[in-house]
């Protein structure tokens, strides 16, 4: 029996700010992503998308600034690496205005906000694009961010999905218990907009959080948005097997893509889930070109306008170690830390030097 065939799914990916991953295209002469401060610069990029046929536009973020590198932003700040970067989602609605069917990932951290205004904030969204909202859920990994929003310190990285797991929980009884669809009942005559006796309020008391209130918004067209996550540790595979219907790899061949999607699926199935529920998306920076010797071209041009300190800078966040430190082939002693706990065990089991 011939396999079955699968459509592959196309999101691009950016974030609301200059320097995203490719450090240092910002200096390219054709590179219009200085102008991420303006409507128009995404707004075409909607446009532009949805006639490529493409499926989604993904969009990443982060709420603190990348100063472990050199132990300050002198880098971050002089090569745009996420900085200065806008809030994700307040262009939305103008992207969702000008297309029809491209689809919008924002990348939100649970530690950002409540999960009862949370709650309406992506209703709004789900309302305003007709269903067309996914939110990419993280828990954080920059002290920096803890720092600028309480003063405090980063939490312990499991306690983190801890600390998200009971976010869910209160989203999902927001967006899915307080109102039922038969509430709606917008009756001019009788003068009931929405029935009483169909909405409820929430009450939850739990480690983290305590809520006593009616969700905000009536029932968007997907109440829970669709629901993505990258995270690649074992506690985050764990979050995203019992979670998200996307997630996001890296992955540096195909033998470690198919290992992360089977770890993945396994932790869907070990939650009761279907393991083909969740859709798994990699990153790729692709390079076309009507010929290989033309995209090796472009790519060797691109490559010229790159800068490796400000991928240092980026990479000493994801890590928590600062590469200033040490010199070019100098051993790096990897240990499992509070950051990204997937991108320190990739660079230990390469042995990665500066």
């Amino acid at each position: 029996m011939a396999a079955q065939k699968k459509q592959i799914l196309l999101n691009a990916f950016n974030m609301a700010c200059v320097g995203h991953i490719n450090h240092g295209l910002w200096t390219h002469p054709r590179d219009r992503s200085s102008a991420y401060n303006t409507l128009g610069y995404w707004t075409d990029q909607a446009k532009l998308l949805e006639r490529g046929l493409f499926d989604g536009l993904f969009i990443a973020d982060i709420i603190g600034v990348y100063d472990v590198y050199g132990d300050g932003i002198d880098v971050t700040a002089r090569e745009a690496v996420q900085l200065p970067v806008n809030d994700p989602t307040v262009m939305i609605t103008a992207m969702a205005a000008v297309t029809e069917h491209l689809g919008f990932g924002v990348t939100i951290n649970v530690h950002q906000e409540a999960p009862y205004t949370f709650a309406r904030r992506l209703s709004t969204l789900d309302h305003l694009t007709g269903g067309r909202i996914g939110w990419n859920i993280v828990t954080g990994y920059l002290d920096s961010a803890h720092r600028a929003q309480s003063g405090g310190t980063l939490p312990a990285h499991d306690r983190r999905y801890d600390y998200a797991d009971e976010y869910l929980e209160v989203l999902y009884r927001l967006w899915e218990g307080s109102w039922d669809d038969a509430a709606m009942r917008r009756d001019r005559a009788a003068r009931v907009f929405s029935d009483p006796a169909h909405i409820r309020k929430v009450a939850h008391r739990g480690e983290f959080f305590a809520v006593d209130g009616y969700h905000l918004s009536e029932p968007s067209p997907q109440r829970t948005p669709v629901l993505y996550q990258a995270g690649a540790s074992g506690r985050g595979r764990a979050f995203a097997g019992r979670h998200a219907e996307c997630v996001f790899i890296s992955a540096r061949d195909t033998a470690t893509a198919r290992e992360s999607v089977r770890a993945i699926r396994a932790e869907a199935v070990a939650a009761g889930r279907n393991p083909d529920d969740v859709k798994v998306f990699v990153g790729l920076a692709v390079i076309p070109g009507r010929t290989r010797a033309e995209a090796e071209a472009k790519r060797d041009e691109y490559l010229s306008y790159a800068s490796p300190e400000a991928g240092l800078a980026h990479f000493s966040a994801s890590t928590g170690i600062d590469f200033a430190r040490y010199g070019l082939d100098e051993a790096i002693p990897y240990a499992p830390g509070n950051a990204i706990q997937s991108a320190t065990a990739a660079a230990a089991k390469r042995g990665l030097t500066k």
